[in-house]
């Protein structure tokens, strides 16, 4: 790994069929490639088995020892080595899917002292409810969320080709980047002086 650059996981959130999740996720890697500033690893959640039933005690206190399954040391490995996330999110009946919250709930730890953006997609309100509801999850987490997301209202009108039909797009994304570059230098820099206070 390039120790120049931070390490970004873009989490696919949604396993619904016909989703339009992997083209949204593709788009933002792209543009974090072109960035420069990161090594980029896109995780589709649909990929990888996320069961609902939780272990009794919590992985906040379970640490390395909490038993996930197999099937989930992938999602858990690249959590780890993130220096950022971004998180890929449709908006479902006002709010984000059981799939992104059932692996956020199978860790803690990992998300902690991290930063995370937002690209959401939907209807009208462009997956933002979703994203309101992500954030008050993640903080409990404490994970550093960036304000200036991107949002994608009528996402099946809005792209042609797998790209956005806003010529804006590329420059708000930018804007998301660089704040999360910022915030992903800052924070690993403090976490590698000091334990995080959790």
């Amino acid at each position: 790994m390039d120790i120049n650059k931070h390490k970004l996981v873009v989490v696919v959130g949604s396993v619904r069929e016909g989703r339009f999740g992997p083209v949204v996720g593709s788009w933002v890697a792209e543009q974090a490639r072109r960035h420069g500033g990161f090594e980029v690893e896109v995780v589709d959640l649909a990929d990888i088995d996320i069961p609902l039933t939780l272990p009794a005690e919590s992985p906040k206190y379970a640490g390395d020892s909490y038993p996930r399954p197999a099937g989930m040391a992938a999602l858990t490995s690249a959590l780890a080595g993130a220096d950022a996330f971004v998180v890929v999110t449709p908006e479902y009946n006002h709010s984000y899917p059981a799939s992104l919250k059932a692996a956020i709930d199978w860790h803690f730890t990992q998300w902690t002292a991290k930063p995370v953006a937002f690209v959401s997609y939907g209807g009208a309100a462009g997956g933002r409810h979703a994203v309101l509801h992500l954030e008050n999850v993640l903080t409990e987490l404490h994970a550093v969320t960036i304000r200036d997301g991107l949002a994608f209202p009528n996402y099946f009108t809005a792209w042609r080709d797998g790209q956005p039909l806003d010529d804006a797009a590329p420059g708000y994304a930018k804007t998301l980047l660089e704040q999360l570059a910022w915030w992903a230098g800052a924070l690993r820099t403090a976490r590698a002086a000091a334990p995080y206070p959790a």
